[in-house]
C-alpha cells in the first residue's frame, strides 16, 4: 500500500443527510432563498454530523476543546424557493490538521437538482482558546471510528 498517495477526492467519511422544508421567512420578494440562509442549512447538517461522532457541545467539545469556523465557501448552482423540500448531505473530508466538512444541497421538490455545494473548515482550540496545529488524537479517533 502506498502511504504517500492521498485519499481519493470522492471519499466521504461518515456521511449524514438532513431533510428540511424552506420556510417563507427565508425567501425574498421574488420567492428565492437569500444566499446567506444556505449557511443555516449547512450548520444544521454539521451539527447532526458532529453529534453522530459524539463531538457535539457537552461531549469532548465544550468541556475539553473548542471548534470554530475558519473558512466557509459555497457555490450556488440552482435557486431554492419557498416550500421546496431539500436534503442537505454532510461528510468529513479531512481531519488531521483541520476538520473539513463538505456539503451538498439537493432540491427534492425539483427533480433532485443540486442547488449548492460547500465546505467549512473547523480549527480546534484548547480550553484557553489556543489554536491547536493538529486535531487531537481523541477527536481523530472518533472521526475515524
Amino acid at each position: 500500500m502506498d502511504r504517500c498517495r492521498p485519499a481519493p477526492a470522492d471519499v466521504r467519511l461518515h456521511p449524514i443527510s438532513v431533510e428540511l422544508e424552506i420556510p417563507f421567512r427565508h425567501v425574498d420578494m421574488l420567492g428565492v432563498v437569500w444566499h446567506g440562509h444556505h449557511f443555516k442549512y449547512f450548520e444544521q447538517a454539521r451539527t447532526e454530523l458532529l453529534r453522530s461522532r459524539h463531538l457535539d457541545a457537552g461531549d469532548l467539545i465544550g468541556p475539553r476543546y473548542g471548534f470554530f469556523v475558519i473558512e466557509s465557501k459555497c457555490r450556488y448552482t440552482a435557486p431554492l424557493h419557498y416550500g421546496d423540500r431539500i436534503r442537505v448531505d454532510a461528510w468529513f473530508k479531512d481531519i488531521k490538521h483541520r476538520i473539513s466538512i463538505q456539503y451538498e444541497i439537493t432540491n427534492l421538490s425539483r427533480d433532485n437538482v443540486r442547488a449548492a455545494r460547500a465546505h467549512t473548515i473547523l480549527a480546534t482550540t484548547d480550553l484557553d482558546r489556543n489554536l491547536l496545529l493538529e486535531t487531537p488524537d481523541e477527536i481523530q479517533r472518533r472521526l475515524r471510528a
